[in-house]
């Protein structure tokens, strides 16, 4: 698995600017009061920029995030500086990490599960959160649903970002490899 390099990362945040973060963290949130009331700590594998983090802090809980992507992880820093009572990133892989300490609750959202793309990886990321996990907490993760892939196959996207500073186009070139059932997505920024 590859990892998100500078350039993606530079432009990450701009690229999902429009993806519903708030909405996402809002049902984490229910979910975790409905079925884990006393959640103080959070563990996020796969924190990205530090987005879903920086906003379920705000919901009073203490979230530490790992990415192995340490440009992603530096721009999630940057983002919650002064926030370090309740933000912490570190650089890892979600495969083999060992912080010695467990939480409440563990999350890995906006698809990390979908890129272990074997099923030692995926066991090694599922192992990680149960050996992170308090004695009844809950992990919360989402995934890509194989035979909807299959049914709307992905399909070469682009998309043309701009702000006050600059513009963005991502061209998204998908490869299915359907003997492995997965995807490859080959990402060119211009």
């Amino acid at each position: 698995m590859s990892t998100f390099g500078d350039l993606y990362s530079k432009y990450y945040d701009l690229l999902y600017r429009d993806k519903n973060y708030q909405g996402e963290a809002d049902y984490v949130h229910r979910l975790i009061q409905k079925y884990h009331t006393s959640t103080k700590e959070i563990l996020e594998l796969g924190c990205g920029t530090g987005r879903h983090a920086e906003l379920l802090s705000e919901k009073g809980y203490f979230i530490h995030g790992v990415d192995r992507s340490e440009e992603m992880v530096q721009r999630a820093k940057r983002r919650c500086v002064g926030r370090e009572d309740k933000l912490t990133f570190d650089c890892a892989d979600i495969l083999s990490l060992q912080l010695c300490k467990k939480f409440d609750v563990v999350i890995s959202l906006f698809h990390v599960m979908s890129y272990q793309v074997t099923n030692e990886a995926l066991s090694c990321a599922f192992e990680t959160a149960s050996s992170h996990i308090k004695s009844r907490g809950i992990f919360i993760f989402d995934f890509w649903y194989g035979p909807a892939v299959f049914t709307d196959k992905p399909s070469v996207r682009i998309k043309r970002i701009r702000d006050e500073d600059l513009e963005v186009l991502r061209i998204a070139e998908p490869m299915m490899q359907e003997n492995e059932n997965s995807v490859d997505v080959n990402y060119h920024i211009i």
